[in-house]
């Protein structure tokens, strides 16, 4: 079913034909990015320009997504095309002209739930507005961009995540999507640490060693995936050199190289107290140290390295 189609449905169900054909409009907007965006993320739908990283980084650090919602950063260029009409002025939000800043957050489902954040410091009337199946189900204002941004975690939590009971994949997913935003922003974000397992290891049947080390191995082989070009202009990549021991030792020396940054980003944020470890976790973190390096050079080495 198209927009259009959807947008006549609902106003058959008697939804308000202003807020049904808006939702249906934005909803066109994910749509068209859809390629861009990934579950789970908050993604810009173009690259930055150097003044607005900064903006894109405040909301990073408080959007906290469950990991089947689909979340989109619209900048100016974007943005100041996407206008409700005249007719709805309880929607406008900012006036034509201003840079805009716009967060679309959507909720797959039976019915979707839609979210349209309107974060930019020129808009007279910062804020949320929600919508679901064609129906403006509420809004809320805020009087200054900072405030709007830190209130997003609690807006984003009670009317946009989804309350179905977790599996591991999605305990894994969330926990994975917290971490990038925490390397992304170089400082700690917004979490619920009922739903990640680095904060509650038992939601995986782990302790917070073994916790640590899972998180920092998923993080990597993530990274391997979705970027194994970057890989080539580390030492150890040559290809002149094809011998069996050359490669193990080459992939071997990358995976300790990688896994401990990502260590040093953990101490350097105080994300893990190292230092209450009892000798038993200081004794599992060596050993599951030498593990995930070994199970991170035979991801490597199945890499086919440019």
């Amino acid at each position: 079913m198209d927009q259009l189609e959807k947008a006549s449905q609902w106003i058959d169900e008697k939804k308000d034909p202003r807020s049904a054909r808006w939702q249906a409009g934005l909803e066109n907007i994910i749509e068209l990015f859809l390629p861009v965006l990934e579950k789970g993320r908050l993604t810009p739908v173009r690259p930055l320009e150097e003044e607005e990283i900064s903006i894109f980084n405040s909301a990073l650090e408080r959007v906290d997504l469950s990991p089947g919602l689909l979340a989109a950063f619209l900048p100016p260029s974007v943005a100041n095309l996407i206008l409700p009409p005249d007719s709805v002025q309880e929607l406008i939000r900012i006036d034509k002209g201003n840079p805009s800043y716009k967060i679309l957050i959507l909720r797959p489902g039976k019915e979707n739930r839609l979210l349209c954040a309107e974060i930019s410091e020129h808009a007279h009337r910062l804020g949320v507005d929600m919508f679901q199946s064609g129906a403006f189900l509420g809004k809320f204002d805020y009087d200054t961009q900072d405030i709007c941004i830190m209130e997003l975690t609690k807006v984003v939590r009670a009317h946009a995540w989804e309350k179905y009971k977790w599996q591991y994949k999605d305990y894994l997913a969330y926990t994975l999507g917290w971490f990038e935003r925490v390397a992304s922003v170089g400082k700690a974000v917004s979490v619920d640490k009922n739903h990640s397992f680095f904060h509650s290891p038992t939601l995986v049947k782990m302790n917070r060693v073994d916790a640590l080390f899972l998180l920092l191995y998923e993080v990597l082989c993530l990274r391997f995936k979705k970027d194994p070009k970057g890989l080539s202009a580390l030492p150890g990549t040559d290809k002149t050199d094809t011998s069996a021991e050359a490669r193990v030792s080459a992939c071997k020396s990358l995976a300790e190289r990688y896994l401990l940054n990502l260590l040093n980003l953990v101490k350097d944020l105080d994300l893990l107290d190292f230092k209450n470890f009892t000798n038993a976790e200081k004794h599992g973190f060596d050993i599951e140290f030498n593990r995930t390096v070994e199970k991170l050079s035979l991801v490597l080495g199945k890499m086919d390295l440019p």
